[in-house]
């Protein structure tokens, strides 16, 4: 099969593409309309600070694990996975069982502690014991780098996606249409706040998982729900024979891969705690009970969804083939709306729905992820460093919510500018940076300053910025950004680092800088704002 048959699985055989692509654009139009009726329904009830920062505090376990699994379950869940999946095996898999682990250091060590400690951000959190503006300024930039580079993937799957539907093969299409995505993600979070973006991750939800219930019942029909028939075609087809189900296919042939499958999974399960945009949903619920259960729900719901990307993946290699979906996209993000066209039929009016069907839930999760990134962002930016550096506390909510809207017109422009450079690389690869740079400069500051009594102001910057610096600068020096085929700039080369992933560095660096600027500081840390701390953390008395 040609490069050029293959765009949309021969584009839907060429013909096929143009005859059902009014119904693929009806759904996708569909969505949007939806969702931007419950944009402005919630922007209307957008009163004050508390409710576009954490929606008013009104929802309750389930639908805030409803929706933080809609915030977690990204375009790198969906398309990065199934696709990493489908290409490599058994290390594809292993990004479902990271994202998956990394709930339970969430749960264990930050959710309920968090929800007690601050009031709508990280720096909260941190300025509750320490110097207000230095930690706050800190807490901001890290939480707008962070979202940043997570932004990065989700624009990418949403620049694959569109034009895999709508045949588009320039680059300025493509290009154009991530221009869309960033436009209507400031349009959600300016106009509805968390209120919105909650109902928006909520439907989202629903969505993608019923989407993938059905391809996955669909899957296993075809093999007659024998699971070890899927595996073996799979590996059949995928050119590889038994290598495709061992470990080692895509991180072992080198010591260096198997060092840069060991940094992935670290920065994976350590990197969940310290994401800006999943620590800012624990606020929306009333108490740290609601908190503690919505965490719950929420590892219910993503592990059956990451136990269904098993057959994403595999099916996609037995009943597509690693051929059509690299030819396609080479990173592989095309791999499960290629699934659903295959199951339903390539030539046939049901594969086409299908197709449609779940490339519109894939859409309708980057709009729904990118909305929650935004937010966390523009939230940063407007309560930590604008009201509480800039303004010195003194600017009033009205001012305050001005400010958050217009930080998330800036915040979108960077993204779609990154994002369109970004748009040919695997979006699980990307969130998987994200997640080392949360890992390395939140987490470590996060946990000092909510279980070590001595921790400083010194302490917390050092961790902070150490740790982004470090993870920031590896990436920037590694072959994600140049000195490979599918880097950003692949006609170049300045990449000395050899990971992709700058996690077995920089998180133990984040972690050693807190630790030493603490030992190293002159100031005395409050025990008394410690104690307070402490027993606020541990049991909800006194939180927001």
């Amino acid at each position: 099969m040609s490069p050029a048959q293959t765009v949309l699985a021969a584009e839907l055989a060429a013909n096929e593409a143009s005859e059902h692509r009014p119904l693929i654009i009806t759904l996708f139009a569909l969505f949007v309309l939806a969702t931007l009726g419950i944009t402005v329904w919630a922007g209307r009830q957008t009163k004050d600070a508390a409710d576009f920062y954490a929606g008013g505090r009104s929802f309750s376990a389930f639908q805030n694990g409803l929706a933080v699994s809609g915030d977690y379950m990204s375009a790198a869940s969906f398309l990065g996975i199934a696709g990493a999946i489908a290409l490599f095996g058994y290390d594809g898999f292993l990004y479902s069982i990271g994202f998956l682990v990394a709930w339970l250091v969430a749960l264990l060590l930050v959710a309920e502690p968090l929800r007690n400690s601050g009031r709508y951000t990280m720096g909260d959190v941190l300025a509750y014991r320490m110097r207000q503006r230095p930690v706050r300024t800190a807490a901001g930039t890290s939480t707008i780098i962070v979202s940043i580079f997570y932004l990065l993937a989700q624009m990418a799957g949403a620049g694959i996606l569109v034009s895999l539907l709508l045949g588009i093969t320039s680059d300025a299409g493509k290009i154009l249409i991530v221009a869309l995505v960033g436009i209507l993600m400031i349009v959600y979070v300016s106009i509805g706040g968390m209120k919105g973006t909650t109902w928006v991750q909520m439907v989202k939800a629903v969505l993608l998982i019923g989407g993938t219930i059905l391809i996955t019942f669909l899957v296993l029909l075809k093999f007659d729900f024998n699971i070890s028939d899927l595996l073996g075609t799979a590996a059949e087809k995928s050119g590889h024979g038994a290598a495709f189900l061992e470990p080692g296919l895509q991180y072992g042939a080198t010591g260096t891969t198997k060092l840069d499958f060991i940094s992935l999974g670290i920065a994976l399960v350590l990197g969940t705690a310290g994401l800006p945009h999943i620590l800012i949903r624990f606020y929306t619920v009333p108490n740290a009970k609601a908190a503690r259960k919505s965490v719950n729900w929420a590892i219910g719901i993503i592990g059956a969804f990451y136990l269904m990307t098993i057959a994403l993946g595999f099916g996609a290699a037995a009943l597509v083939g690693p051929k059509e979906i690299t030819e396609s996209n080479p990173a592989g993000n095309t791999a499960a709306p290629l699934l659903a066209l295959h199951v339903g039929g390539v030539d046939s009016a049901w594969g086409a729905i299908l197709l449609a069907t779940i490339s519109a839930v894939a859409f309708a999760t980057i709009l729904a992820v990118v909305a929650g990134l935004t937010l966390a962002s523009s939230s940063s930016f407007a309560h930590d460093i604008y009201a509480n550096v800039i303004r010195k506390g003194q600017a009033t909510e009205k001012e305050e919510m001005r400010a958050a809207r217009w930080s998330t017109v800036l915040i979108g422009v960077v993204s779609i500018a990154l994002g369109a450079l970004a748009r040919d690389l695997n979006v699980a690869g990307l969130v998987a940076l994200a997640f080392a740079v949360a890992a390395s400069a939140n987490l470590p500051t996060i946990l000092y300053s909510l279980f070590w009594k001595r921790f400083t102001t010194q302490g917390a910057l050092w961790s902070i910025y150490g740790g982004l610096i470090v993870a920031v600068g590896l990436v920037l020096f590694s072959p994600v950004v140049s000195g490979d085929p599918k880097a950003m700039f692949p006609d170049v080369d300045f990449a000395w680092f050899p990971l992709k992933n700058p996690g077995i560095i920089s998180i133990p660096f984040g972690f050693l800088m807190g630790w030493l600027g603490t030992v190293l500081s002159k100031e005395k840390p409050d025990e008394a704002k410690y104690a307070e701390l402490e027993v606020r953390s541990l049991t909800g008395t006194g939180a927001h």
